[in-house]
């Protein structure tokens, strides 16, 4: 039977009073008249828009719910009531130390946001509902992070998140509390593991840099290969290169160049071997 039937069970029951129980109702009502107008001031109470009261009469829970917003009444000497807000209260999980699935351990600490959703189930069910889910927040993350590798905690942060509340949610339900938001703050990984992982993003980076340079040199050598075949198809365009290599390096630098001429310009002046003038 769940929580609520329970409620609506208590609820449907008829309210029987006793001997004592009206002796100590009509008691106190005379009270109540022999001091007028003094006594109102102890029997009107106020519960703001974000606040519910929660009676009861010589222990025994009034029907018709928790009262307010607004004024209500109560009886001097024989009703007592609760205030419960209303409003999303957030408190800081301490941080958790918990080993992961694949055996590390991890401090990990955490926020929630919860608030009363049966104010009724909140005051009866349970001593202390803030302290009792704050407890339950924090066996919950431990829990929870057993079940999930290393790199699921550092990269998954938010079903991780959903996760717990998801299940601080079902576990608060019968208490009237409403988990409405879990946030992870911070993950802390021990110092040698923290060492270790940064020799190893390390490692990754050079040698992705090493690939990339040799797939540039391979490039540029593809590159090199092809402009030497178009040269090569034409003699003049490598005389044509000369001349510009030459242009270049006289204009950046005023000395003394020893430019090589390629024979090929020389041959015209040359015949068997003579010089021809």
């Amino acid at each position: 039977m769940s929580a609520t039937e329970e409620y609506t069970l208590v609820k449907e029951e008829p309210s029987t009073m006793g001997c004592v129980e009206f002796a100590a109702t009509a008691g106190s009502i005379i009270l109540l008249i022999l001091t007028l107008p003094f006594s109102l001031f102890w029997c009107f109470k106020v519960v703001q828009e974000y606040e519910r009261a929660v009676i009861f009469r010589l222990g025994r829970l009034r029907t018709g719910g928790a009262r307010g917003p607004g004024i209500f009444f109560v009886l001097p000497c024989v009703d007592s009531y609760c205030k419960v807000d209303l409003r999303t209260v957030s408190f800081d999980v301490p941080p958790q130390e918990a080993l992961t699935k694949d055996s590390v351990t991890v401090t990990v600490d955490a926020v929630v946001y919860y608030r009363i959703q049966d104010p009724l189930n909140a005051v009866v069910k349970v001593t202390n509902y803030s302290n009792s889910t704050r407890l339950l927040a924090m066996t919950t993350l431990r829990n929870i992070l057993g079940t999930r590798n290393l790199a699921e905690i550092l990269s998954d942060r938010e079903a991780i998140s959903h996760a717990m509340q998801t299940s601080l949610d079902v576990a608060t339900d019968p208490w009237g509390v409403k988990v409405e938001r879990v946030e992870i703050k911070d993950v802390s990984l021990p110092q040698q593991l923290q060492r270790a992982m940064a020799a190893e993003a390390e490692a990754s980076r050079e040698a992705r840099a090493k690939v990339i340079a040799a797939e540039g040199e391979m490039k540029a050598s593809r590159a090199l290969k092809e402009a030497s075949d178009v040269i090569n198809e034409s003699p003049a365009a490598l005389q044509l290169r000369y001349l510009q290599t030459l242009n270049n390096i006289s204009a950046e630098k005023n000395s003394t160049i020893i430019f090589p001429v390629p024979l090929d310009l020389l041959t015209p002046f040359f015949k068997n071997g003579t010089q021809v003038i």
